[in-house]
């Protein structure tokens, strides 16, 4: 026999009368029933009366889901789950059915089926004793629940150590008033207790406690009650918990990394049932974060704000809706787009939009009409508060660079193609990394250097293996590489610079490429990633071109520049007869760099290095014959395709 409870409220309306009548017309098939309009309660004692071999309850909801949809929206029903977690996940805000009504059926291990009378096709949820041993090998997190509004009031003082019979004292005062906590936090010094309860509680429990220990608080023995309201409280789930080591490492990992402080945390020897107290407003984005930590969503999130859609920032927003269907069905992670940014305007979505939308750069992001700036979408990137979040620089800008202290202090991780950061002042480098090892963040800017070559990681992998770096030597500027390489008796200086610019490698003022001021930057870069202290004036910059080009006009220097054609020709002549070529290099070697123009002989590794290819010759401790990285230095696809392998660390991260 069955036992099936309906809602009151659901058989009050004709609607509902008729849904009723044809579930129990249909379980009436299928043997005999017995049906309860009323409470959870009345339902389960009838079912342990008639000895029952099912408790159905008939509600608006599919059942008990990992966590509450109206703030998870991907969270999923839980098919089947033990007395002992439903009961768990009841008493911290899942509102499926009342709590004492387990306890009847749990006697009698009689099976309790949660069914969506709106949705009767629906599995619902199976809350048994225990769970079928093919189920039992499960996640060791069943479900996330939790209270939204918590008040917390602690209770402390030396005199509470080792005195008997003070929490009898705490909890007999608070009963007499009527006064129910849900969750108590001792530390083991016994020095303070903490206890969670309604905010309606929380002002009359302080009066309460003060008034029961007025005499120990007058004579300096113990503290007035103390009252945190504008808390919330996380309930983390699972029968399986206590069997798996690391969930609460990893756990208060996640949530650190996110900037998710936690204020109490309450777990008994069962380990069935991790609560923590957090702030209300980060409640949503704790959720968020432990449904994916967990692996309870399907597909786990990264949220992407994109600062700059110019060439490298277009790229990179058609390589990411190129490949999100790829990576949500190869590598289960969702490439969430949830702001573009430019000078002017900018789009948010917390939901999301598709990247391909403003993939065509200002043009497709202006007509969303949005307030564009740096300041909005750092506003915008603190208010929504989202989890995993990651601010991409796609910029050249100071002004944007200056707000990732901002950014990595507030627990969001930075991925730059903008080099300004990280060859400022070594003092503002060095803050920037300490900054994001001490929140545990990551600041990522692979393509500061060699555009997608994988440079930076290499060196970071070398040093954290105990090498150290002796000597750097690199062609690192694309545009200038193409410059020297295309140098021929039928292309002189300035055509080549020309050519350079016409092909979109070189700024649209090629002087701030032709200048060495971009590869100083990088080697100030490179060596610092190294280990080395090191400022922009220990680099001695050697120019090729005079410095009066540099003062005037662009109109000027381009009408000033063919002077240079017949001199360079001419140098090009002789090294060619020489088996030499010209390449601006960067050196770094015993505390000195070194850039500008030299001249390299056939047997040098740099020798046949063509196009915008840089390369990077890495002599170490390990490596006494140089390690040669060498690729595509330039262009907006490759360095695009680097911050996304970027994006791509933070996520696994």
């Amino acid at each position: 026999m069955k036992v099936l409870k309906f809602s009151s409220t659901l058989a009050s309306t004709v609607d509902g009368i008729g849904r009723v009548s044809r579930i129990v017309e249909e379980a009436a098939k299928q043997g005999e029933v017995e049906v309860v309009v009323g409470s959870d309660y009345a339902a389960a004692t009838l079912a342990v009366e008639r000895n029952a071999s099912a408790l159905e309850i008939w509600t608006d909801v599919d059942g008990f889901t990992t966590a509450d949809p109206s703030v998870i929206p991907n969270a999923y029903t839980i098919e089947r789950l033990t007395y002992n977690e439903a009961m768990e996940l009841c008493n911290f805000g899942a509102k499926v059915f009342d709590p004492p009504s387990l306890y009847p059926a749990c006697a009698k291990n009689i099976p309790i089926h949660i069914k969506n009378i709106l949705h009767p096709e629906r599995s619902g949820s199976i809350i048994t004793e225990t769970l079928p041993p093919q189920e039992d090998n499960t996640l060791p997190v069943r479900g996330i629940s939790s209270i939204t509004e918590t008040s917390v009031v602690t209770v402390s003082g030396k005199i509470m150590v080792g005195v008997i019979g003070m929490n009898r004292r705490i909890f007999a005062c608070l009963a007499a008033e009527g006064i129910s906590v849900f969750m108590v936090v001792q530390t083991s010094s016994e020095t303070s207790t903490s206890l969670c309860l309604t905010p309606a509680d929380g002002a009359k429990a302080c009066r309460v406690l003060d008034a029961e220990f007025a005499m120990e608080i007058s004579d300096g023995a113990m503290n007035p009650a103390r009252l945190q309201e504008g808390m919330s409280t996380v309930a983390v789930v699972g029968e399986n918990m206590k069997r798996t080591p690391g969930v609460a490492g990893r756990l208060f990992s996640v949530l650190g990394r996110n900037g998710i402080s936690v204020s109490a945390i309450g777990q008994g020897a069962s380990e069935l049932n991790l609560s923590f107290v957090i702030e209300r407003h980060l409640l949503g984005k704790a959720l968020s974060v432990l449904h994916d930590s967990f692996f309870l969503s399907e597909h786990q999130e990264v949220n992407l704000f994109v600062c700059g859609v110019g060439t490298v920032g277009s790229s990179l927003l058609r390589q990411i809706a190129a490949q999100r269907d790829e990576l949500m069905r190869e590598r289960r992670l969702k490439v969430n787009l949830v702001g573009v940014c430019g000078t002017t305007h900018a789009a948010y979505d917390r939901n999301g939009f598709d990247a391909a939308r403003y993939a065509g750069g200002m043009d497709t992001l202006t007509a969303d009409g949005t307030e564009g700036g740096i300041g909005r979408m750092v506003e915008e990137v603190l208010g929504m508060n989202l989890y995993n979040s990651v601010f991409v620089d796609c910029t050249a800008s100071p002004d944007v660079a200056a707000h990732y202290a901002t950014l990595l202090s507030h627990n969001v991780n930075i991925v730059a193609a903008n080099k300004v950061a990280a060859s400022a002042p070594y003092a503002d480098y060095q803050r920037l990394k300490d900054i994001a090892r001490e929140r545990g963040v990551r600041y990522l800017f692979e393509t500061n250097v060699g555009a997608g070559l994988p440079v930076i990681s290499t060196i970071g992998d070398l040093r954290a293996s105990g090498d150290k770096i002796l000597r750097i030597e690199a062609v690192v500027s694309g545009t200038l590489n193409y410059i020297f390489s295309n140098l021929s008796a039928e292309v002189s200086l300035s055509q080549a610079v020309r050519q350079a610019q016409e092909a979109g490698y070189s700024e649209p003022d090629p002087r701030m490429d032709l200048s060495g001021r971009d590869v100083l930057r990088k080697l100030l870069i490179l060596a610092r990633e190294s280990g080395y202290r090191l400022e922009a004036a220990d680099v001695e910059l050697t120019p090729f071109l005079p410095a009066a080009l540099f003062e005037s006009d662009v109109e000027t220097f381009w009408k000033e520049l063919p002077a240079l054609d017949a001199s360079f020709e001419k140098r090009r002549r002789q090294l060619a007869a020489s088996r030499k070529c010209l390449r601006f290099i960067a050196t770094w070697e015993n505390g000195h760099g070194h850039i500008g123009l030299r001249e390299v002989g056939e047997d040098h590794p740099f020798y046949n290095l063509h196009g915008t290819n840089n390369i990077i010759s890495l002599t170490t401790s390990r490596y006494r014959d140089p390690m040669l990285i060498q690729g595509y230095g330039a262009g907006a696809d490759v360095t695009a395709a680097g911050v996304f392998a970027d994006i791509m660390r933070c996520a696994s991260y």
